[in-house]
């Protein structure tokens, strides 16, 4: 199993690089937001609010390209005729599209490197992270989790032939739910209380928190125990709404 996740997570990955798409996602769009956060951090007197505009405005584009890509997955195999084949094949769909949907949000690592580069270049951000060692682990394991928060978005998928439109709908309200933008304690309670529940969030707090200073494990810790739960539901979602999808013949376009 680790073979054919390592080989389709390469392929994918490979595939998506040269995607203009997900070039403009995860490279141009980012560098826009950040560069309108520069200029609004700038006008404060918030101690590393360049750095944190920045990491922000990366995280922002590795939700966009993971949101995208699993969101997009199932309705590209249903164009190329290629999904009844992989869902028909020996081993389990799962392990077929748990490496796309992690690759999609590894591809959104460009949106970091970008904004940091585009930052320290072109706004002076200081590249002095308080805790290196803790952001270099911190950094994947907010792409695993999120790549894993995509397989469940991509389990619904394979139910409705139209369900990729709704991925449209998550992109702005996830950024804001999960402090993305702008910090929760400006948002109402309620709104506290869902971003929980969503690794980008806790992804990051352990990400802002290892590059300005804080507590990082806590987020480290919520993003792996996010992570297999939404492996768990996304297992789950897969098997059930595969089988659906063959007894309502919605796997094919045709």
């Amino acid at each position: 199993m680790l073979r054919i996740f390592w080989i389709g997570w390469l392929f994918n990955l490979k595939n998506l690089t040269n995607s203009l798409f997900f070039v403009l996602i995860s490279v141009l769009q980012p560098i826009i937001f950040a560069s309108i956060a520069f200029f609004m951090f700038d006008r404060g007197d918030r101690g590393g609010g360049l750095l944190y505009a920045a990491l922000g405005a990366g995280l922002m584009g590795i939700w966009s390209s993971t949101l995208f890509g699993s969101g997009g997955a199932i309705q590209w195999m249903r164009w190329q005729g290629t999904l009844e084949i992989a869902i028909a094949a020996p081993v389990r769909f799962l392990w077929i599209l748990l490496p796309l949907t992690i690759s999609t949000a590894t591809i959104g690592l460009y949106s970091i490197v970008a904004t940091l580069f585009w930052g320290r270049v072109f706004f002076g951000v200081p590249l002095s992270f308080e805790h290196p060692a803790l952001f270099a682990l911190a950094l994947p394991v907010t792409v695993v989790s999120l790549g894993l928060l995509g397989l469940v978005l991509a389990s619904t998928f394979v139910l409705y032939r139209q369900a990729s439109a709704f991925s449209n709908l998550l992109e702005y309200p996830v950024w804001l739910a999960t402090g993305l933008l702008v910090p929760l304690s400006l948002l109402p309670g309620w709104v506290e209380w869902l971003s929980w529940v969503l690794a980008p969030t806790w992804g990051m707090e352990a990400v802002r928190n290892a590059a300005l200073g804080g507590e990082v494990w806590t987020g480290i810790g919520m993003c792996v125990l996010l992570g297999a739960v939404y492996l768990v539901l996304g297992s789950f979602f897969m098997q059930n709404f595969e089988r659906r999808a063959r007894q309502q013949a919605t796997l094919s376009l045709t």
